[in-house]
Formats: C-alpha cells, sequence, structure tokens
C-alpha cells in the first residue's frame, strides 16, 4: 500500500522512527503521527545521563529536528490526546472532539511508570523519570551537596544513582534484590556493579524495600521495611514502568503484558498494528516478549513501517541494549529470562569481562562490562558482533572454549 491515510499514535522514538522508514519505504499517502507530550518525539536515554548532568542539551534528544517532519510530508500532532480508536470507522478520537480517519493505523504509546503505593509517596520531592520535564525536575532538586534516596536499582535507578553521584549528590539505593540488575544480568554480574557503586560512594540498602515516605510538607526520610531510616532531600523512585495499552484494549484487541502483536507487528484488530515498549511481539527465536530498551524503540517503528507497507518479514531483531554507569559501559545482546549457565571471559574482579548465558547449552545472551564492543557497528568486528551470530543460529558452543581468552571467538563461530 503506496498511498492511503496512515496514523501513527504515539510521538515517541517507535513512532517517529516508524514515519520515517515508511516515507523512506516509498509510501506518498497522508501521514499523520500523534502525540500527547507538548514536544516533537525524543530519545529518552540521555534523560538518566548526560541530559541529567546537564552535558547534553534536549535538542540532541530529537528524533528528527522539525524540518525533517516539514520535508517528510508527515503532518505531527503534538499534545494531542488520544481517547479511542474505533476499528469499525476506522478513526482515531481526540480529546476536544476532533477525529482523524486511517486506512491503517500504528500505535506506538510507549509506556508509563508504576505507581509508588507506599504512605507519604506524595510528598513533594518524590520524583519519577520518564519525560524531559521529570528530568528537570530532578536536575533542579540535584545541587551539590544534596541527600537523595533512590528507589530500586534497574537500569533508571543504576543510571541515575551514578549521574546523581557524578553531580555531587549523596545516594543511598533501597534494592529488593541482593544485587542491581539481578534479574537481567544475574547475581554475579550485579555484584561487580555493585562494587563498583560503592566505590563511587553509594550507599547501598539491598534486599530490602520502602515502608513509607516521612517528612513535613516535603519528603525528608524514606523508612525501610527492615526498619532502617535514610535521610534525603529529595527521592527518585525508578521501579519500571507499565505499557500504555489502555486505547487497544478498549478497542477489543489482545493484550497481555502489552499488545499483542505477531511477527509482523499485526494486532488482532484489522490493519492496526503496535511497536515499542507497548507490543509484546512474537520473536522467532525468543517467543513471545516485549522489550523496553532504546534499540528496540528503532528497529521494532522501523519493522512495523515495512509490515504496513505490505512486507511479509519477520521481526527477527536480535535485541541488544547497552548502559553508561560512570566510566564503565554495558553492552548486552541477545535475551535470556533465565539460563542454566553464566561463563566468563576475562575475570569478574577485573571489570573487563564478557558473560555468556547458557540454557541446556545453547547460547541465549551475552554482557560484556567495558568490553566486546557495539554488537551493532557496522564498521567494527566486535567480540559482541560476533557473540551475535552464535546467538542467531541458537549454537551450543563448548563453555570452556567460551571462557579461554586464547581461543579466538571468530573461531569458536566457525566451528
Amino acid at each position: 500500500m503506496a498511498t492511503g491515510r496512515f496514523v501513527i499514535v504515539g510521538a515517541s522514538l517507535a513512532g517517529a522512527s516508524a514515519a520515517t522508514a515508511l516515507r523512506d519505504g516509498g509510501f506518498e499517502g497522508e501521514l499523520t503521527l500523534i502525540g500527547e507530550e507538548a514536544r516533537l518525539p525524543y530519545s529518552r536515554p540521555a534523560l538518566s545521563k548526560g541530559y541529567l548532568r546537564g552535558q547534553e542539551s534536549f535538542e540532541a534528544q530529537l528524533v528528527n529536528p522539525a524540518a525533517d517532519y516539514e520535508r517528510r510530508r508527515i503532518t505531527v500532532r503534538v499534545g494531542a490526546h488520544a481517547t479511542r480508536v474505533d476499528p469499525a470507522r476506522r478513526v482515531v478520537e481526540l480529546a476536544g472532539g476532533d477525529t482523524v480517519a486511517y486506512d491503517r493505523l500504528l500505535v506506538t504509546t510507549g509506556g508509563r511508570n508504576r505507581g509508588l503505593r507506599k504512605p507519604g509517596a506524595d510528598l513533594p520531592g518524590i520524583f519519577q523519570l520518564r519525560t524531559v520535564e521529570e528530568c528537570d525536575r530532578i536536575r533542579a532538586a540535584a545541587r551539590a551537596g544534596a541527600r537523595a534516596v533512590v528507589v530500586g536499582m534497574g537500569f533508571i535507578g543504576s543510571e541515575v544513582s551514578a549521574s546523581l553521584r557524578q553531580m555531587g549528590v549523596a545516594v543511598s539505593v533501597v534494592e529488593g534484590h541482593p544485587v542491581p540488575l539481578a534479574r537481567v544480568l544475574g547475581p554475579e554480574v550485579g555484584a561487580v556493579l555493585a562494587a563498583i557503586h560503592r566505590d563511587h560512594g553509594v550507599e547501598l540498602v539491598l534486599g530490602d524495600s520502602v515502608a513509607g515516605f516521612e517528612g513535613a510538607g516535603r519528603v525528608e526520610r524514606v523508612r525501610t521495611g527492615k526498619g532502617r531510616v535514610l535521610p534525603c532531600d529529595f527521592v527518585v523512585a525508578g521501579i519500571g514502568i507499565a505499557p500504555n495499552q489502555e486505547l487497544l484494549a478498549e478497542a477489543g484487541a489482545q493484550v497481555d503484558n502489552g499488545v499483542l502483536v505477531d511477527a509482523q507487528c499485526r494486532t488482532s484488530l484489522p490493519d492496526v498494528y503496535a511497536a515499542g515498549d507497548v507490543a509484546n511481539h512474537q520473536h522467532p527465536l525468543f517467543g513471545r516478549l516485549r522489550v523496553e530498551h532504546w534499540n528496540n524503540g528503532l528497529h521494532h517503528g522501523q519493522a512495523a513501517a515495512r509490515a504496513m507497507l505490505g512486507g511479509p518479514e519477520p521481526y527477527d531483531y536480535l535485541h541488544s541494549f547497552w548502559s553508561d554507569q560512570y566510566e564503565h559501559l554495558i553492552e548486552y545482546v541477545g535475551f535470556a529470562a533465565t539460563w542454566d549457565r553464566l561463563v566468563f571471559r576475562g575475570k569478574p574482579e577485573s571489570r573487563q569481562f564478557l558473560g555468556f548465558y547458557l540454557k541446556e547449552g545453547v547460547l541465549l545472551a551475552a554482557v560484556g562490562l567495558d568490553r566486546g564492543g557495539d554488537p551493532e557497528d557496522p564498521k567494527a568486528d566486535s567480540e559482541l558482533k560476533i557473540v551475535a551470530g552464535l546467538i542467531r543460529r541458537r549454537a551450543r558452543v563448548d563453555p570452556a572454549r567460551l571462557a579461554d581468552d586464547t581461543v579466538d571467538l571468530a573461531r569458536v563461530a566457525s566451528a
């Protein structure tokens, strides 16, 4: 379909990437991108890193400058809230009464911060991080010498903790797991990251939870489930997001931890697609999963555009992500919800290693700490790029050869 009316609801990275890919793929019809925020689509990783620290501008985070949308004849409606999708009439209803008709619809509405359901959670000075406005409020509170409590030590919590320490803020972190990022990277890698944060002065309150927030008119302390009292000037909670699936769920689409889509990004509704954080997609290697990383937003949006134009290719992107914390870089490729063996190339205590996640002998994923390179860099033949080939082949690899630094990974791959 090269003409007609294509509408994208969700001015996110996935939505903007899809709009660009539709034009680049030959779509000549009407193309409308609708976003709830009053800004052009922007990338969010810098909100916990360079932008939060005041080292990067907001303009540098824009997916495309305004002129790009004009040149590509993409109508962008910001500050517009989609309230309903009517699949029978093929229209999107907006707050205020406007309707936008579509022939094909893509929903890229992302997610929203999970609520803090603890006593005192409504006190001023308690922040979450999803939008640039939320980041601006955190940055205003993060003066040198201030005290912060970070709740949760997933990627957002870990990156915010690192940024706040680099800004001269004293940081305590409350995390329910025994180590940071335990669910994604496992206890061994998490222990290395815990040591890095401690070395930079972060107080880690691990294996504990928040019982409540206290203060006279503003948050002044956090009380934990085990009885710790942590004084603070502000709090940042990084406790995950929930997918914004309601718009399509109310229209009759199948949902389960996100909008269910097939390998071509199609929902259960006719001519309605979904991509990015909101989509629970069917992957040919990893099965059904919902991924919240920047790389998936970019690639899934582009894949949805190809599918909307009639392309038959499945979305088989080999997921990857990165995280900057202090002077350290984490790179990850593949997907492993569970594993039965973790093999290291390089010693974890050296803080420069590769880790390989295997299940029943099959390599599912790999992580590199200050090693491995970008698996998506087309100009570099990095170690993680070689590993990506093994993952894609669902290779059974000799763990001893994976661990042996004298055996070139290219030789392991060729075998």
